[in-house]
């Protein structure tokens, strides 16, 4: 009996074992987000890598319910958020789902995702509990998102930063009509009408990351930040501070866009998107040329909604500015170009898309306006 009731036991623990092992790899492999406690800290992890660690509803409806049990736990000091993989942190949403959605006839899709990815923004943007974002490789769009909005984003030599909403028919949003006009001189302008990339401590230097970290000491500052028994604002500033003075990368040098600065505060001063091509033809260095023919290939709505967005949002909480973003996004995914960007460039990739109107000039103020009216009451973004 006794023999039978070990073995019994044996075969219990190891069918156990085996439950948990089980468990514990579908969590690491398969699920899109990582969640954990681990002492005082919340840590996310996102976990897409072999699609740049994009972001969708599925990963939203995870972090979103996580962060707010974390920040009402008074026990949680500290959340980290990184990426799986070595080449992305968040490359955007998943824009191509929504296109694919939407095609099927599932608008409702699109209209959930950028509202519970607004609200996403909106809690990271005022979370009372501080919070630091690894931004280590690719991080555009929503990727930016998910992590300026919140106290610390420490970047890379890897990092890459953009926001090219208008090669897709989009605007620059999550967000990017409130941190946009608050980066130096006219920089957040230029970002949303180029989709420009600012690279390795010019993400820094630009303003949208607090500090600069080799990647090869990443582990070692969030291992430090882990071992904080009792993290406090002035313990993360100093742990961050001290790598970033470790760093072999020379991130004090200049920031490579100082010797156009000049040229892109007064281009990019011009009082509609018209008169920043015509300033960009006059000016004449390949720099502007550059910029001009960039340009000349974006959406003209998409050009001329960002232009508005952030002249209006400079001024707005951050609050108002992503309620005033999901009423643009209802809009653009109601019109053309949204769609024909993400399948030019996203689906097809033949990167020929048809835009309409085809030019600036046919973009009407009447039109422009239409996108930033009101939704119906029970239609609108509730923060």
């Amino acid at each position: 009996m006794t023999t039978l009731l070990s073995l019994c036991t044996r075969n219990l623990l190891r069918t156990r074992r085996f439950l948990i092992q089980t468990t514990w790899s579908a969590m690491s492999t398969d699920s899109e987000v990582l969640l954990e406690t681990a002492g005082n800290k919340g840590i996310i992890t996102l976990n897409r890598p072999k699609a740049l660690n994009s972001l969708n509803l599925n990963m939203i409806r995870k972090i979103y319910p996580q962060l707010k049990a974390w920040e009402s736990d008074p026990s949680v000091k500290l959340v980290i958020v990184k990426s799986a993989g070595d080449r992305s942190f968040c490359a955007g949403g998943d824009v191509r789902a929504l296109v694919e959605a939407h095609k099927a006839g599932n608008p409702s899709v699109a209209e959930e995702f950028f509202r519970e990815e607004y609200q996403l923004n909106n809690l990271i943007g005022t979370l009372q509990i501080p919070y630091v974002a690894l931004i280590d490789g690719i991080t555009m769009g929503g990727g930016i998102g998910i992590s300026v909005h919140g106290a610390y984003r420490v970047c890379t030599e890897r990092t890459v930063c953009a926001m090219p909403e208008a090669a897709i028919g989009f605007f620059p949003d999550v967000g990017g009509s409130y941190f946009l006009p608050k980066l130096p001189g006219k920089i957040g302008l230029f970002l949303a009408l180029t989709g420009y990339r600012l690279q390795g401590r010019d993400v820094f230097k630009a303003g949208i990351a607090t500090h600069f970290v080799d990647n090869s000491n990443l582990k070692n500052l969030e291992s430090d930040l882990m071992r904080l028994e009792n993290p406090t604002l002035a313990d993360i500033d100093r742990i961050l501070l001290k790598f970033q003075e470790q760093c072999e990368m020379d991130y004090k040098k200049e920031f490579a866009l100082k010797h156009v600065m000049g040229k892109m505060n007064n281009v990019f001063d011009a009082d509609s998107v018209e008169k920043i091509m015509e300033a960009l033809q006059k000016e004449g260095s390949d720099w502007s040329r550059k910029q001009h023919n960039i340009m000349k290939k974006l959406s003209p709505i998409s050009l001329k909604v960002a232009f508005q967005q952030l002249k209006r949002g400079a001024n707005m909480t951050l609050q108002d500015n992503l309620k005033m973003e999901y009423r643009l996004a209802q809009r653009f995914m109601a019109d053309h170009d949204f769609h024909d960007g993400v399948r030019a460039v996203l689906i097809d990739k033949d990167n020929k898309p048809n835009w309409k109107p085809a030019t600036l000039e046919e973009v009407t103020e009447e039109k422009i306006d239409s996108y930033f009216k009101p939704l119906p009451t029970d239609k609108e973004l509730k923060l």
